[in-house]
């Protein structure tokens, strides 16, 4: 496992941008490009609950790091279930984990997912890195269909694997940019597509987060068969207020969390 924070995350960063290129285009639209820092809030990664590889295997990663538990949250629409993570740095990215309850879907989703995961060495679970590995295995594109009519979320871990689903832009952070209302619209003229699922922007004030987020980029994997144009990862965008203390919230809406997920939805 990494003993450095910053290498850790620089690596999960390069392998998040071979298929999530808007993301560089993006951060020089947010300022980058005039010297503006562009903060990354928060990642969030995606696995299965299977003893090999669940969300506790993936968090020991951080946890080495001076992670600590936050919170934890229920989607029961999608079955998932999720942690975050905070360092003791503030700092610090956060870490958002989920998990697919595999053992709520059908005897066909429990069995493809459970041959994916009998693939992944034990040794790579430990492996410095297992956190941006991508997939272990080989799955033809009927079994990636299969899988997406069942779970969205089950089929782009099948194709993608183990790597940062998205990383986060701090809008608290940004030096041109106020409001989220305002990043979507600059990026919507540049021509990116926002996940309007519940709204483009998740969350209020009341919530003390706002969230938005692109579609995924769509990229060309190699399945077992063919290769084919699937969404990849998508870029997200967080305004965090003030708790009764003075200090930033540091937690996750679930409402909201629900609605992010679907930026990686093929149909949007």
């Amino acid at each position: 496992m990494h003993s450095d924070r910053h290498t850790l995350f620089e690596a999960l960063w390069r392998n998040y941008l071979e298929v999530t290129p808007s993301a560089q285009k993006i951060r020089a639209i947010l300022g980058e490009t005039q010297g503006q820092t562009i903060i990354n809030d928060h990642i969030a990664l995606r696995t299965f609950n299977l003893g090999k590889v669940n969300l506790d295997k993936l968090a020991e990663h951080f946890l080495t790091l001076g992670y600590r538990q936050g919170g934890e949250y229920h989607f029961e629409a999608k079955k998932l279930y999720a942690r975050h993570f905070e360092h003791t740095d503030p700092s610090a990215p956060k870490v958002f984990i989920s998990e697919l309850l595999v053992e709520e879907f059908s005897d066909a989703l429990q069995t493809v997912v459970q041959g994916l995961v009998e693939q992944v060495p034990q040794s790579a679970v430990t492996a410095d890195d297992f956190l941006y590995s991508g997939t272990h295995w080989q799955v033809d594109y009927d079994t990636y269909q299969q899988l997406l009519a069942e779970s969205e979320y089950a089929a782009w871990m099948a194709a993608w694997g183990f790597r940062a689903n998205h990383f986060t832009v701090s809008v608290n952070a940004l030096e041109n940019f106020d409001s989220i209302s305002e990043v979507n619209r600059v990026l919507k003229e540049h021509g990116f597509a926002i996940n309007s699922s519940g709204g483009e922007i998740k969350g209020s004030p009341d919530d003390l987060l706002e969230q938005s987020s692109t579609m995924a980029d769509r990229v060309e994997v190699r399945f077992a068969d063919r290769t084919a144009t699937i969404p990849s990862c998508f870029y997200e965008f967080a305004l965090r207020y003030p708790q009764a203390n003075g200090e930033l919230y540091s937690g996750f809406v679930p409402a909201s969390a629900d609605k992010i997920f679907e930026s990686t939805h093929a149909g949007r």
